[in-house]
């Protein structure tokens, strides 16, 4: 048996994760546009004690997607602000783009969650697949992956000095002498690096947690890299459990090789789930999502999660040989020009219904109790520190998870059954970054 404790944290997508939910939830379409949908989530999942609630971002939206699915990409940091007043305990995780953001501009926004929620704010950090977004910016190219990376990791030193420009006792409140805080604990971050200048601190103190918590979800060599240099959480992981456990180990000897306690990393891979009462019923919920799933769609959501544009390319004709000579913008880039050349001549279309839908996520169908020893045996492995609950709709999925998975796990003594602290960082078993 495990001794660590484990942690989940609630993925939120419109209806649910998989393509086919909008098309068999009973709630109107439209449901997703408000906050009573985010809050209804955000309050199921703090009833359940999850670590977290995690909205990803897309600042790009390739057109073919709005015939397929629901598109309901606010900024997070909105939305997240939102629900901070809708709860008490649970983290508040939004994503925010290195390629496509200012680093002291970022430091404010995730440092405001921080302080209005008490404590509870995370940063995912990405780098930006899509070149799509480079036209929404201005731009007129989209960086290549080493670029992105080797800006990221600026990006990220240039937040942590902004979060860290007030010392934790800055604050002194001396009313006879008219004194709010002493200057002296004022450290602005003067940095002057190969991509970003950044003079001045930040406009209010410390927040709570000192650093909003660090996630990350990254695939490629660089992207572990990254999250091995910076990242409290990893959303990202191998579908299999052996391949778990080899992803986890190295990600953890790479941290160590950075300098940091392995322990400060945990891994919460993405786990789809589709549940039912006996596991034909969840079989036939599965199944029934997959036959309302259009195969227009998913070559071109390949494409697009590969980091390529699907206006460019014919499906009814191989990936044009071209394509495979120029380095692969992504790591689901690198699988799909490795499956055209295991398949020479094979059709687009034909190479990408081989692909999972989505970011290639395990999906788990069964019942409560063979998704409590699912989850147990993963951690049991050391592959996981939990997992990355991905409803297959919403909220349908994550009710069932934390009305029947949680309590399995807290009978069986693997499972929290409160809160033990209010901020993020309690919640996680996370250290409290000193100042610099």
């Amino acid at each position: 048996m495990s001794s660590r404790e484990l942690h989940f944290n609630a993925f939120v997508w419109p209806h649910g994760y998989h393509e086919s939910a909008w098309r068999v939830v009973g709630e109107d379409v439209r449901t997703v546009l408000g906050l009573p949908y985010y809050a209804d989530i955000a309050r199921t999942a703090e009833r359940g004690l999850l670590d977290t609630v995690f909205l990803a971002d897309d600042i790009a939206i390739p057109e073919y997607r709005v015939a397929h699915l629901p598109q309901t990409q606010f900024d997070p940091i909105s939305v997240l602000s939102a629900l901070a007043g809708v709860t008490s305990h649970i983290g508040l995780v939004g994503t925010g783009s290195t390629t496509y953001s200012q680093p002291w501009e970022l430091a404010r926004r995730f440092a405001t969650l921080d302080h209005l929620s008490g404590g509870r704010a995370g940063w995912n950090i990405v780098t930006t697949v899509t070149s799509l977004a480079a036209a929404n910016f201005g731009e007129a190219a989209h960086p290549d992956h080493a670029d992105r990376y080797a800006r990221a990791h600026e990006f990220v030193d240039v937040v942590t000095r902004a979060w860290d420009s007030w010392e934790d006792d800055a604050i002194v409140g001396d009313r006879p002498d008219g004194v709010w805080a002493d200057r002296a604990k004022l450290h602005a971050p003067r940095f002057h690096g190969e991509f970003y200048d950044v003079e001045g601190i930040l406009p209010f103190p410390r927040s709570p947690q000192g650093w909003p918590v660090l996630a990350q979800a990254g695939q490629s060599a660089a992207g572990i890299g990254l999250a091995a240099r910076y990242a409290e959480m990893v959303f990202s992981g191998p579908p299999s459990l052996e391949a778990a456990v080899t992803f986890r180990a190295d990600l953890h000897r790479q941290a160590a090789a950075a300098g940091r306690s392995p322990e400060q990393v945990l891994v919460l891979p993405a786990l789809m789930i589709t549940l039912g009462g006996t596991e034909a019923e969840a079989q036939a919920k599965a199944q029934r999502l997959e036959d309302l799933s259009s195969a227009e769609f998913r070559w071109q959501n390949v494409l697009y999660t590969a980091g390529l544009d699907p206006d460019g390319f014919d499906p009814s004709a191989p990936l044009p040989a071209s394509q495979l000579d120029i380095p692969a913008p992504s790591s689901r880039a690198s699988q799909l020009y490795e499956a055209t050349r295991a398949e020479p001549g094979a059709p687009l279309r034909e190479i990408a219904s081989r692909f999972k839908s989505g970011a290639g996520q395990f999906h788990f169908v069964g019942t409560p109790d063979q998704l409590a020893d699912h989850i147990l045996t993963w951690q049991d492995a050391g592959a996981v520190d939990g997992f990355t609950i991905m409803g297959s709709t919403l909220p349908h999925e994550l009710t069932t998870f934390v009305d029947h998975v949680i309590p399995t796990l807290q009978r069986k003594g693997r499972y929290r059954t409160e809160y033990r602290g209010t901020t993020l960082r309690e919640h996680l078993g996370l250290a409290r970054p000193r100042g610099r």
